[in-house]
């Protein structure tokens, strides 16, 4: 095999939960793959419109793809991914036309016969040259073009900012397939083909008529599938796989009538699109669901029972950070029906606790309080769901943030860790990241970077720290740093979208976006309302309570000099710098104020560095002409990675120890209790995000003895303008129990930051950093 693009190996996401292996066998595989790979090439050898040839490519896949019904579904619809194959992410497959090539390399380990790995090493060469994200990385990540080693694919940790391809986090709406159904929405296409403007592509309509048509047969296998499973029933599975069929049959190509029909629908959508987030269910489905009970079409145990196999099915999908279903909150049109499904799903949600989905409670001042108190006890019981989003404070931070009328900021949805989109509305795949204290350290030294000692600032005039004369003089260089990778990371956002845009239509995508049908375009080729992105922050507080440090001991107190911090910090504290051990210096600056303890000075700079890069993220969105590119402060380990990478800092923390997680402080930097650290996360600025994260740790025996006192902590919080948290509920020592004696916890879930995982499964870096967090009781 050879490889000549770029970055074309590697890791490319986020993986704890593991996959639950293909069915087919390795020829049915790699047969699959081939032929996907043959339309592939004929169609661009042919000079195919991109939506006619995805449309074909589409064709190979479904309902190829789709597994056998499982004992226990009620909803059909599971399916298997290839190193090779469309997508919109990487958390399931990979983008666009894609090839995962590690994955693909560790199929042809599993083959015997010679020849079938010469197949494969003609499909990866083959694909090197027409995998979107390594087309985009070729583009993207070019060093000369950069002027140096300045931005890295996701994730390699040892450059300062990252930058992928990835259409992360779409929220379609689902509500015009339900009320259409199959041929309703068929011919809501060929009437928008009729009206469309003179600007609109034939191609696009021909490709969205085209996927139809693969629906359709999708459904029908569904069908195919159910009635292969009936002969050996009996008993309820058998009334249940006659349900299921009878369903099938019934949205083939009319509105869905009952829930179940309604989810079917959804569902089967859902997979085809590639979407991992599922959005507003309770608006969705409340109406559904209520009409069945009231009719006593559906009983409530019936209705627990289908919505629980829906819970299973996702967490059967194992994408580790998505699975996003959301509940609650403003801007809904029927509130009444939607708190039913909200009542049962926190039931379904008490009793599966998986890792997946992610359900997630919009919560305000009128949220019934019955749904307030059934949230908090499956936080209690170990859940770490729902998270906790404060419409009081989201709704007016999105009008703000996004510049949208209350309305359409009412229609947010948060999606992987935390990014938020407008539902059936807008784009906002987080395509860049950025570590700012890395860019703090490159400051402080010429901008070189003490981790591998190369030079990342090329193009910036940078003096040596002992030149920063006064701390704004040190400040307005950071800034200049700071200014310098936004650029980059702006201009990087806008070339993900160009080039899947120019490879792909994504069209099961579109079909559901406003307003592709009406301006006739693709997703990314002008047809949705609100083109959107963000950049994923990393290590603001790190760097904050480093430069409250610098503040302290070098500008106020005079106890040592800049070169002096830096140079013992570059040493990871080890020697002896100007007569003072390295450790002693350490202990001195560890021992400065912290954010996470509600001292204004300290978390006022935390919140300085942060909506300095807010802000320059947003105003850069709105000169490139996006409805908007925000700042997303989560989490998916990426802390623990890129803390492998970043050199010791001068906050106290060691070379290759994890950065802060998310909005939090860094581990045992919160010393005044969980008030005060509850404080200090409340005066992050949230009017400049597409959502945070915010984690606090509990004690079994305080959130079951003293409910009360969690609660009011809570309250709180989000009456000090909190704008979201997320509950991990342990016992003390359990943790590192765990660490040690892992099959003794096969069970038990950590909320990491913008996702859960079962503790065991974690990296023991990663959960050395769970462990490092307060834990509260």
């Amino acid at each position: 095999m050879s490889a000549t693009r770029s970055a074309v190996e590697g890791t490319q996401n986020v993986e704890v939960s593991q996959p639950i292996p293909c069915e087919k066998t390795p020829a049915e595989q790699l047969a699959i793959m081939e032929e996907y790979t043959r339309v592939h090439r004929e169609h661009t050898e042919a000079g195919s419109p991109r939506a006619i040839r995805e449309a074909a490519c589409l064709d190979v896949l479904f309902p190829t793809m789709f597994r056998h019904i499982q004992q226990d579904d009620l909803i059909a619809g599971r399916l298997d991914f290839l190193p090779i194959g469309f997508g919109s992410v990487t958390s399931v497959g990979g983008v666009g036309h894609y090839c995962v090539f590690h994955k693909l390399r560790a199929f042809q380990e599993t083959l015997a016969d010679p020849a079938e790995k010469a197949r494969v090493d003609a499909l990866y060469d083959y694909w090197v040259n027409q995998d979107t994200k390594a087309l985009y990385c070729e583009q993207a990540l070019d060093e000369d073009k950069l002027g140096g080693p300045k931005l890295g694919r996701f994730i390699d940790a040892a450059y300062p900012a990252m930058a992928t391809a990835r259409l992360s986090g779409m929220m379609l709406d689902y509500g015009k397939l339900l009320d259409l159904g199959v041929d309703g929405l068929a011919a809501l296409i060929e009437q928008k083909r009729r009206d469309a403007p003179a600007d609109a592509g034939a191609a696009f309509f021909d490709g969205a008529t085209s996927v139809m048509g693969t629906f359709g047969r999708v459904i029908e296998r569904q069908v195919q599938l159910v009635e292969d499973e009936i002969p050996a029933a009996a008993g309820q599975r058998l009334d249940d796989l006659l349900m299921m069929r009878e369903d099938l049959l019934a949205i083939r190509h009319e509105p869905p009538t009952t829930f179940h029909q309604a989810l079917q629908l959804f569902w089967l959508w859902a997979l085809c699109a590639g979407c991992i987030n599922y959005g507003r269910l309770d608006v969705l489905l409340g109406t559904y669901l209520v009409n069945d009970l009231e009719n006593a079409t559906l009983t409530h145990d019936e209705a627990y029972r289908i919505l629980k196999s829906l819970w299973t099915l996702i967490e059967n999908r194992r994408t580790t950070v998505n699975g996003r279903i959301i509940v609650g909150g403003q801007g809904r049109p029927d509130p009444e029906t939607a708190d039913e499904f909200c009542r049962l799903a926190l039931e379904v949600c008490h009793d599966c606790r998986y890792v997946e989905p992610q359900f997630t409670l919009r919560l305000d001042s009128t949220t019934p309080e019955n749904i307030m108190q059934a949230a908090y006890r499956c936080l209690a019981a170990g859940a770490t769901y729902p998270t906790l989003y404060n419409d009081d404070v989201e709704v007016p931070a999105v009008m703000s943030a996004m510049r949208l009328p209350q309305q359409l900021a009412e229609q947010y949805v948060p999606f992987g860790c935390t990014e938020f989109v407008i539902a059936g509305k807008s784009v906002g795949t987080p395509n860049t990241l950025i570590n700012v204290l890395k860019l703090l350290q490159m400051t402080l030294n010429e901008g070189v970077d003490p981790d591998d000692g190369l030079q990342k600032c090329q193009g910036l005039e940078l003096p040596p720290c002992e030149e920063f004369e006064t701390f704004d003089h040190l400040m307005a260089a950071y800034r200049a740093v700071l200014d310098h990778y936004l650029d980059l990371l702006m201009d990087a956002q806008a070339l993900s979208y160009g080039v899947m845009n120019d490879q792909v239509s994504f069209l099961f995508t579109s079909v559901l976006m406003d307003d592709c049908l009406g301006r006739g375009r693709a997703l990314l080729d002008g047809g949705v309302e609100i083109l959107g992105g963000t950049n994923e922050v990393y290590g603001h507080v790190n760097a904050g309570d480093a430069l409250e440090a610098i503040r302290e001991l070098v500008y106020e107190e005079g106890r040592y000099s800049l070169r002096q911090l830096v140079d013992a910090a570059n040493a990871d504290f080890i020697g002896t710098f100007d007569g003072v051990d390295g450790e002693t210096i350490r202990r001195d600056l560890w021992n400065c104020d912290k954010y996470g303890n509600d001292i204004a000075r300290v978390d006022d700079l935390v919140n300085e560095v942060y909506c300095y890069t807010a802000a320059g993220s947003r105003d850069r969105g709105i000169e490139r002409g996006l409805g908007y590119f925000l700042v997303v402060v989560s989490n998916n380990q990426t802390n623990t990675d890129w803390g492998h990478r970043t050199a010791a800092s001068l906050d106290g923390r060691h070379a290759g120890v994890y950065l802060n997680p998310a909005n939090n402080p860094q581990g045992g930097a919160a010393r005044r209790g969980p008030t005060a650290m509850l404080a200090s996360l409340a005066k992050i600025d949230s009017t400049l995000h597409a959502g945070s994260v915010q984690n606090v740790k509990f004690t079994r025996s305080l959130f079951n003895h003293h409910p009360e006192k969690v609660r009011a902590l809570c309250d709180t919080y989000f009456k000090l303008g909190g704008c979201q948290l997320m509950v991990t509920c342990v016992d003390p020592g359990e943790l590192e129990h765990a660490q040690r004696h892992p099959e003794d916890h096969p069970d038990l879930i950590v909320r990491v930051a913008g996702y859960s995982a079962r503790f065991v499964d974690l990296p023991r870096d990663v959960q050395d950093e769970v462990i490092s967090r307060a834990l509260w009781g």
